[in-house]
C-alpha cells in the first residue's frame, strides 16, 4: 500500500486530499479483510471478497457517492500491483460500481459573488491582498485548490496575463487572467516582496502564509469559507471547489463553448463539463415560462 500512495503522490502527482482519502480507503479495505477474513495483504483478495466489502458499506447506509470513491480507489490499486506484477489478475474487472443519481454542482449567483469581489474592504496589509487574490483566483480562473497551491512565480506572466497550472496527473495548461485578476495579482505581489523580499527562485510559491510559509489547504478552506460566508448562508456554497463551480457555471451562461470550459477546467473529456449544462436547461425553462402564452 505505501508503494502505491508513494506512485501517486510522485509519478501521478495527485492532490494531498486525494491521496489521503486513497489511503482512508485503502486502510478501511485493510481492516476489513483483516477482521472478517483473517487476510493481511489485499493483493491476495479476490472479487468475491471485494464484493463483501462493498455489501457491508451499502448495508451500513453509505452513501453510493462515497462507495464509488472507494471502488474507484481499488480499481486504481489492483491496477498499480497488476502493473508491478503483484497479481497475475486483476479482481476488480469482475466489480460493478452501484448507480448514483447524478449531483448538480453548487454555484454561488453572478451578482452576489461580483459583489463580494468588486466592493468587499479587504484589510490593506498583506493578508488582505492575499485573501483577495486567492479568491480572485479560484473564480477568476476555476483552478482546484491545489493547483492554487502548486502555482510559483515562474508561472505567472504579467504582460502575457496568463497562468500556467499543473493539473491532475501532471497535466499543464494556460489560463488567461482577465484585467480586474492581473491589477490584484500585481499589487499582491508587491506587497509580498515588500514583505518578504524577492523570491529565493522562480519555482518559489506564489501564495503564502502571514509567515511567508507555503500555503496550506485548511487555511484555503477557512479564508473561503469566511468570505462566501457574507454572501450566503448554504454551506454547501462555502468551500474553495464552489468557486470552480460558480466559474463553469457563469462562463455557460455567458454562452461560452462548451469545450473552451473544458480546456480551462482542465477535464481529460467533455462529460465531466457537460454536468454544467444545467444553467442552460434552467435559462431556456425561464425564457419559456416568461414568453410562451400557456406557460
Amino acid at each position: 500500500m505505501e508503494a502505491f500512495i508513494d506512485y501517486l503522490r510522485f509519478e501521478r502527482r495527485y492532490s494531498p486530499h486525494t491521496i489521503l482519502s486513497y489511503e482512508t480507503d485503502l486502510r478501511q479495505f485493510g481492516d476489513y479483510l483483516l477482521a472478517t477474513y483473517e487476510l493481511s495483504n489485499p493483493a491476495e483478495a479476490d472479487h468475491t471478497l471485494i464484493r463483501s466489502w462493498i455489501v457491508t458499506l451499502m448495508e451500513q447506509k453509505r452513501d453510493p457517492r462515497t462507495v464509488n470513491r472507494k471502488i474507484a480507489c481499488l480499481r486504481s490499486y489492483y491496477k498499480f500491483l497488476l502493473h508491478t506484477g503483484q497479481v497475475t489478475r486483476n479482481p476488480m474487472l469482475r466489480i460493478t460500481a452501484p448507480k448514483t443519481s447524478k449531483k448538480l454542482p453548487d454555484f454561488v449567483p453572478e451578482e452576489p459573488l461580483n459583489h463580494l469581489l468588486d466592493s468587499f474592504e479587504f484589510t490593506p496589509d498583506f493578508a488582505g491582498g492575499r485573501d483577495q487574490l486567492m479568491l480572485e483566483m479560484l473564480y477568476g480562473t476555476g483552478i482546484r485548490l491545489s493547483e492554487l497551491i502548486g502555482i510559483g512565480h515562474q508561472d505567472v506572466s504579467l504582460p502575457g496575463r496568463t497562468v500556467r497550472v499543473t493539473g491532475k496527473g501532471n497535466k499543464q495548461r494556460i489560463v488567461p487572467l482577465n484585467p480586474s485578476l492581473i491589477g490584484v495579482l500585481d499589487n499582491y505581489m508587491q506587497r509580498k516582496a515588500k514583505e518578504f523580499g524577492a523570491p529565493d527562485n522562480a519555482a518559489a510559491p506564489l501564495l503564502v502564509t502571514d509567515k511567508g510559509k507555503p500555503l496550506y489547504p485548511q487555511l484555503v478552506y477557512r479564508t473561503v469559507k469566511h468570505y462566501l460566508g457574507q454572501i450566503t448562508s448554504a454551506p454547501g456554497q462555502q468551500h474553495p471547489h464552489v468557486l470552480r463551480h460558480s466559474f463553469a457555471t457563469h462562463l455557460l451562461g455567458k454562452g461560452a463553448d462548451l469545450n473552451a470550459i473544458k480546456e480551462l477546467l482542465g477535464h481529460a473529456n467533455l462529460a465531466a463539463t457537460q454536468v454544467y449544462t444545467h444553467l442552460s436547461i434552467d435559462k431556456l425553462k425561464a425564457v419559456f415560462e416568461k414568453a410562451h402564452p400557456k406557460a
